[in-house]
């Protein structure tokens, strides 16, 4: 029985169905079954979106009037937040999160993203004077001025969709560019919310528009071949971020690509908290469906055995502690789909094929339900050459490996092609300052400092994008400078 309302497309300020009535069913996590149904954009419905934003930006005042644009915003956030208990159940029936979980990355760190993003918003300069320069026998004068590069194409993932979709939506509309939102098919309700709370705010017709359907490809590809569309701003797959560079190139097309991680944590030998720091790295939360999750642990080799015992423990301590739909405290539920089971599952065959120990799990778990749940997993005697170690799973599979000493440890860290995130844990902070410098990440979280946040920019090196969301940067991602020269009478 259906508990999701029906996800309706926003197209030049309409609610509406797809062309045709075409609909496709949104699937739970939890149950394998339908929990309601997404209508199924044609490509005649993409286009109409893409040619709405293109004349709202052309053909409003929405690019220039700032005063309107924060008013409808702040608009907009109040109607999320007075729909929180709905944003709850979207993320817990689309994409699968747990009670526990809602509270932190799925919607209230989005809310309090949106705050930060309205906070940092006035810090922003929209003129900068490059003062007078004599040359040619004349004096010239110069100011850049900074303008929204037009029409946006966000396609998000399913993971924490709403946390995306507020990074790329709320910063785009802010920066004064027009939206086409292209959420997950898994996802689509999470993404069909801004067009309806979007029409309730008042926004201009074509200023924000939603489509999505059952193919992951035909909306997200034509946005990004599109000569109307300026930039392209995805989060997903490494992969899927090369195609969109590919097909982005023919129009010569912005893109910020916020791609794959496989973060790693390094834990120094003199980590006062050595055991705890070990202990807290069990990979669980949303099943390990995060970018910058620390999905590679580092301990010294000289702690490595009792590293192991610490991390069997606290798997052990973890116990069954997850996969219960109605439990507040349960912060791990199934992963997304049967896809991303059979792909975690692969990877765990694989480690144990590579000659990795499983210390943990490795195992589906019919028993939690009829959906796509798997157990908290860990793999020990791993190096770092192992596909399990250079891969991103997006899964619950944790990976540890020994190193001899800093520069061993930060040799391993930056072995990947990846660049997201990552930690350091230690007693020295000096130490573990020298640590974190040298690590080709976007993001180092020291002692367990939150690096995080929606008032900071978030982004990565290398295979994990280009570009950075969030905080006053992730604002800027979406204005062009234009450099006007004057000659002085």
């Amino acid at each position: 029985m259906p508990v999701l309302p029906d996800a309706k497309l926003f197209i030049d300020g309409q609610c509406r169905d797809a062309e045709g009535g075409r609909t496709f069913d949104i699937i739970s996590p939890w149950t394998a079954a339908p929990v309601g149904k997404a209508a199924d954009a044609s490509a005649a419905d993409v286009d109409a979106a893409i040619a709405a934003a293109r004349r709202a930006f052309d053909q409003t005042d929405w690019s220039t009037n700032v005063a309107l644009r924060v008013e409808l915003v702040r608009k907009l956030y109040d109607l999320f937040d007075a729909n929180r208990a709905r944003l709850s159940d979207l993320a817990r029936h689309e994409a699968g999160a747990a009670l526990g979980a809602v509270g932190r990355a799925h919607v209230d760190m989005a809310m309090d993203g949106w705050l930060d993003y309205l906070t940092v918003f006035p810090q922003l300069k929209w003129e900068k004077d490059y003062g007078s320069r004599t040359g040619y026998g004349f004096e010239t004068v110069r100011k850049a001025v900074y303008e929204p590069v037009g029409v946006v194409a966000a396609i998000t993932p399913w993971n924490v969709p709403l946390y995306v979709n507020v990074g790329k939506v709320v910063a785009a509309l802010l920066a004064g560019c027009t939206v086409v939102l292209k959420p997950a098919p898994n996802t689509p309700g999470m993404g069909a919310i801004f067009g309806e709370l979007a029409a309730a705010a008042g926004f201009p017709a074509g200023v924000i528009n939603v489509v999505f359907g059952s193919d992951p490809a035909l909306a997200g590809e034509m946005l990004v071949q599109d000569p109307r569309v300026d930039l392209v701003s995805f989060t997903g797959s490494t992969g899927v971020g090369k195609r969109i560079m590919e097909q982005g190139a023919a129009t010569l097309k912005r893109v910020f690509l916020e791609l794959g991680g496989k973060s790693a944590k390094i834990v120094l030998d003199d980590a006062p908290n050595f055991a705890m720091e070990c202990a807290q790295s069990i990979l669980v939360f949303h099943a390990g469906q995060g970018c910058a999750v620390h999905s590679r642990l580092l301990v010294p080799r000289s702690r490595y055995e009792e590293a192991k015992a610490v991390l069997a423990k606290a798997y052990a301590g973890f116990g069954d502690n997850w996969g219960e739909f109605d439990n507040p405290a349960h912060i791990m539920g199934p992963v997304v789909s049967q896809r991303q089971m059979e792909r975690v599952m692969s990877y765990v065959e694989l480690g144990q094929k590579e000659g990795a120990t499983l210390l943990a799990g490795g195992r589906t778990r019919p028993d939690k339900g009829a959906g796509y749940f798997i157990e908290p997993t860990c793999f020990v005697d791993v190096t770092n050459a192992m596909r399990i170690a250079q891969e991103e799973i997006f899964g619950p599979v944790l990976v540890v490996i020994p190193f001899e000493d800093d520069d061993d440890a930060v040799r391993i860290a930056n072995d990947s092609q990846y660049g997201l995130s990552g930690g350091v844990a230690s007693g020295d902070l000096e130490r573990a300052m020298r640590v974190a410098r040298r690590i080709r990440s976007g993001s180092i979280s020291i002692n367990g400092g939150m690096c995080i946040a929606g008032d900071l920019p978030f982004g990565g090196y290398k295979a994990s994008g280009i570009g950075r969301e969030w905080g006053l940067e992730g604002i800027e991602e979406f204005l062009e400078t234009k450099l006007l020269a004057w000659r002085q009478q």
